[in-house]
């Protein structure tokens, strides 16, 4: 039993409970009836505040070109890679990163209308399908090679 238990919660079987309330956990509901009882008014989920994530992190592109576009090949496209590509995007906007994807037309969630093409769109990344192969304009080279393209890698972040 404990051993189903290890498997399924790996593998995220385990659903989020319902609840006859509003609030996501018996604490807050708990904590709105604490509320209530002591004629306090609140509202509940109602501010929503933006912030930035941050951690030391190192990206190693796929593929560099010698025009200096950088290939980021996908098969699945997780939130977390999207996160990321944002980040470098925000902290390395010379940078000309562009995805291959197995297929771009792939839903982000399961039950989603956003795909992974919808996403690229929304930001502002350039994308192609594998099978389709890479766009010619992205292979052409102006005669000589980029700075990144020339850069041995490092290993600093």
């Amino acid at each position: 039993m404990f051993l189903r238990h290890l498997m399924c919660k790996r593998l995220g079987m385990y659903k989020r409970k319902k609840y006859n309330h509003k609030y996501k956990s018996n604490s807050e509901y708990n904590c709105s009836c604490i509320l209530r009882k002591n004629k306090v008014s609140f509202k509940y989920e109602n501010l929503n505040l933006n912030y930035k994530w941050e951690e030391s992190k190192r990206y190693i592109p796929d593929f560099i070109l010698e025009n200096g576009i950088i290939l980021e090949v996908k098969g699945r496209f997780v939130l977390d890679d999207r996160k990321k590509h944002l980040f470098i995007r925000s902290q390395h906007p010379h940078y000309d990163i562009r995805f291959v994807f197995d297929n771009p037309n792939r839903k982000l969630y399961k039950n989603g209308k956003m795909t992974y093409a919808d996403w690229c769109d929304k930001y502002d990344f350039k994308y192609c399908k594998l099978g389709d192969g890479i766009p010619e304009d992205w292979l052409q080279t102006n005669g000589k090679r980029s700075e990144i393209y020339t850069r041995r890698r490092s290993t600093k972040g």
